[in-house]
């Protein structure tokens, strides 16, 4: 059943009661207040968290024109992987299931291929084993596993899933390293943000994470890629479609030299307020606010230690896993594009070791431009990476049925399942 047009109406009205506070022309103005005060560096507690690599600078690129542009990097290949989401069953087992898939511009079909297969697998009955050896499938095209997490209750549908997700992708990398010639292009950040922000959000996790080798081994396939890359004079990338990052708007507001509250949930939004370009236009109900769509608008790489980039940073332990090379050679290092056809930013982020020097930096920024130019949005390679890695939503539900089938048991359903399985069939 549909709104009434009274009843939206009625709805909408309650905007009229609510002060959203300083209008945009304030919040702009304070994003340049941000820019110009408080990131050259971004300290907190003692400690610089963020840094300018190079000059601090905004700068645009006509849409078209960077598209033309010729190729820093004449071939790229994209990373990405899917899960069946986890699934609880009666008879107490979480799991779930993730692929990792590689594309290749120009196409590589024996690549295209091949898959890494994870199932992660919880239970609270401690007489439940697995056998974790590595197994290949489809004539040696690919290989799977399955791995035991430990009794871990009141979170293992996300340790099930981050676990699977980060070990297969992080495994599939390392395999097809060599078959990178010029850039990788990872469909998320460089390192496992989401099991590296388990430290912060509850003892449980952060015991885990020390205790348990898995998550360190997940960990040390990504440092081993990075260091993999960088022997090789390879570079590679995270493109991060959704950042939200929140350690610059929770440090300016735990600043109390700022004249204004911070007004942004997150970092994205102040760097859309930073990056937008456009004018105040005379209207009906007064100024309007007109986008300029015809360039992007991008900033300068940036160093980050603060929030889940300080266990990669030089001074971070890395969840104890050794490093081969210097500290400072893995940290996080990013810049954010504005892509005002969308209205929508992304964060690229790479290690510092590729861009400490200025060419290599150049050279990654105009061929992430230029793919957001060319794609109107997340690069093309990526988008290849995830069709091959994903599994349908008719997929998902065939493998849980094949599950409940092996394990003589069903899905523990709620009612949300069965409206939203309804809603989609």
């Amino acid at each position: 059943m549909t709104l009434d047009p009274v009843h939206f109406d009625g709805i909408a009205q309650l905007a009229g009661r609510i002060d959203h506070g300083a209008d945009e022309r304030d919040h702009r103005a304070f994003a340049e207040t941000v820019w110009n005060e408080f990131l050259e560096p971004l300290v907190r507690d003692g400690r610089t968290i963020l840094e300018p690599v190079g000059d601090r600078t905004r700068r645009f690129v006509d849409c078209e024109d960077v598209a033309l542009a010729e190729r820093p990097f004449p071939t790229e290949h994209g990373l990405d992987a899917g899960t069946i989401n986890p699934t609880t069953f009666k008879n107490g087992l979480v799991i779930d299931i993730a692929q990792a898939a590689m594309s290749a511009t120009p196409s590589d079909l024996d690549l295209h291929r091949s898959r890494t297969v994870v199932a992660t697998v919880h239970s609270n009955d401690e007489t439940m084993t697995v056998d974790e050896t590595w197994r290949k499938f489809d004539e040696g095209y690919s290989r799977s596993r399955v791995v035991k997490v430990p009794p871990l209750p009141r979170f293992a549908e996300g340790v099930v899933h981050a676990l699977a997700l980060y070990l297969a992708e992080s495994t599939h990398a390392r395999d097809h390293a060599a078959d990178v010639e010029d850039l990788l292009v990872l469909d998320g950040p460089l390192y496992p943000r989401g099991l590296l922000r388990w430290a912060d959000q509850h003892p449980d996790l952060a015991d885990f994470l020390l205790e348990d080798p898995r998550p360190t081994t997940v960990l040390e396939n990504y440092v081993r890629l990075v260091e993999e890359f960088v022997d090789r004079g390879v570079p590679l990338v995270g493109f991060v479609k959704n950042p939200a990052t929140r350690v610059i708007t929770r440090t300016l507001k735990e600043k109390r030299d700022a004249d204004v509250a911070t007004p942004w949930a997150n970092d994205s939004a102040m760097f859309t307020r930073l990056l937008e370009r456009g004018d105040y236009v005379p209207d009906v109900d007064g100024d309007r606010w007109e986008r300029d769509t015809s360039a992007l608008t991008y900033t300068n790489w940036f160093r980050s230690r603060g929030g889940v980039d300080r266990p990669l940073s030089a001074e971070g332990d890395a969840l104890g896993v050794e490093r081969d090379r210097p500290f400072e050679e893995y940290e996080v290092t990013f810049f954010v594009v504005y892509d005002p056809r969308d209205d929508l930013v992304y964060r690229i982020e790479a290690p510092y070791a590729f861009t400490r020097d200025p060419e290599t930096r150049e050279r990654l920024t105009l061929q992430l431009l230029q793919d957001v130019a060319v794609a109107h949005g997340p690069p093309t390679i990526v988008g290849k990476a995830d069709e091959l890695a994903r599994i349908s939503s008719s997929e998902k539900r065939s493998l849980r049925e094949t599950l409940e089938t092996r394990f003589e048991t069903s899905q523990d359903r709620n009612y949300d399942d069965h409206r939203w399985s309804e809603e989609f069939d």
